[in-house]
């Protein structure tokens, strides 16, 4: 589904912070909000706590709990595979931050 891919995105923007099940629960609920389609808020919640319920169990899940309550991130010390996401997260930010815009060059006719 959609709102697993988008939890994980979410969690890797986080960083080793953290961030609480409220605030995925509202970020996932905003990627989804259309013109047209609105997403029910508490089926969004409660997918998102017990998807990362369900997957912060083990010490080898890529996500785990902050020892906050309520806040979870990417378990980059037990999983390989969080930690090959950060990696590419970061891969990401910079090719995005190396772009440089275009300049100008057309000709001002009012000078």
């Amino acid at each position: 589904m959609t709102y697993d891919k988008q939890i994980l995105h979410i969690l890797t923007a986080a960083g080793e912070r953290g961030i609480s099940v409220q605030a995925i629960a509202k970020h996932v609920y905003n990627m989804n909000c259309t013109f047209f389609v609105q997403p029910d808020w508490e089926e969004i919640r409660s997918y998102v706590q017990q998807y990362l319920l369900k997957n912060s169990k083990s010490n080898q899940s890529l996500i785990e709990s902050t020892g906050q309550r309520g806040y979870y991130r990417l378990n980059t010390a037990g999983s390989a595979d969080a930690l090959q996401m950060m990696l590419q997260f970061r891969e990401e930010q910079q090719i995005k931050e190396e772009e440089k815009p275009q300049q100008d060059l057309s000709l001002n006719l009012f000078d």
